[in-house]
C-alpha cells in the first residue's frame, strides 16, 4: 500500500512534496511531518496581521493572512496553517502539524503531530493525534483518532490484503483516505486505515476499511458497500 491510495497532495501543499510523496507507505507521512516543517522557511513568528490577544502563539509558526482566528485558542509550533481555515474557539493545536486551505479546526479540539490536507472538517471536541486526514476528511462530533497502544507496543497496521505490517511507531493515530468520514463519538483506534470516501458510523473502528465503504454497528460490526457521491 502506497500513500496515493489514499491520499492526493492538493497544490496548497505543493511546497512539501519532497516530504510526502506518493510513493511512500501512508504512515511513513505522520513520520515526515516533523522533517517538513524543519525545511521550511518560516516568517518571523506568524504572518496574519490581526491575532486577538487570547490567542497564545508560541515557536514557528505560519498563519496565512485569510486564516480565521477565534477570540481564544493555543497554538504551538512548529505548524503550518493554510489559506481559508477557520480555527474556532479553544483550539489547541500543540506542534508539528500542517493544515491545507479550506479546513475547520474546530472548537474545543486539539491537534498533534498531524497532517491535513484541504477542506478538511474537524469541528466539534475532536483529537487528532500522529494522523493523516485527507482532502475532504470529517470527523463527527467527538470523534477522537486514538494513536497509543495500552500496552504502549508499537502500532501494527492492516492493509488491504489483510496482512499486518509493522508500523514501526509507538504512536499512530488513524490514516484517513480522501472524503472519508467518521460519524459522532467514534473511536478510530491506533493505525486505522479508511480509504477514499469511506464512513465510520457511531462504533469504535480498528483495521483497514475500503474505499466506498460504510462500517455501521448494530447488533455487530458489518460492512455496507458505499454509493459514489
Amino acid at each position: 500500500m502506497t500513500a496515493d491510495t489514499l491520499f492526493t497532495l492538493p497544490p496548497s501543499l505543493a511546497h512539501f512534496s519532497a516530504f510526502f510523496r506518493p510513493d511512500m507507505r501512508p504512515w511513513e507521512w505522520v513520520t515526515a511531518i516533523k522533517a517538513a516543517l524543519e525545511g521550511y522557511n518560516f516568517y518571523v513568528n506568524n504572518s496574519h496581521a490581526n491575532i486577538p490577544a487570547a490567542v497564545a502563539i508560541s515557536g514557528k509558526v505560519y498563519i496565512h493572512p485569510d486564516v480565521k482566528l477565534p477570540p481564544f485558542a493555543c497554538i504551538e509550533g512548529p505548524c503550518w496553517i493554510g489559506a481559508g481555515t477557520e480555527i474556532r474557539p479553544g483550539a489547541y493545536i500543540r506542534g508539528n502539524v500542517i493544515a491545507g486551505e479550506g479546513c475547520v479546526m474546530g472548537n474545543s479540539c486539539e491537534f498533534k503531530n498531524s497532517l491535513l490536507l484541504d477542506k478538511v472538517q474537524v469541528p466539534h471536541f475532536n483529537y487528532v493525534g500522529d494522523s493523516v486526514l485527507g482532502n475532504g476528511a470529517h470527523l463527527g462530533a467527538g470523534a477522537i483518532c486514538a494513536n497509543l497502544r495500552m500496552d504502549h507496543g508499537n502500532v501494527p497496521v492492516v492493509l488491504a490484503d489483510g496482512s499486518r505490517a509493522d508500523s514501526g511507531m509507538r504512536k499512530l493515530g488513524a490514516l484517513m483516505g480522501d472524503r472519508a468520514e467518521a460519524s459522532c463519538n467514534s473511536v478510530l483506534q491506533p493505525g486505522a486505515i479508511l480509504g477514499r470516501r469511506s464512513v465510520v458510523i457511531s462504533m469504535p473502528f480498528g483495521g483497514y476499511l475500503p474505499e466506498d465503504t460504510i462500517a455501521h454497528a448494530s447488533v455487530k460490526p458489518r460492512f455496507l458497500p458505499r454509493r459514489n457521491k
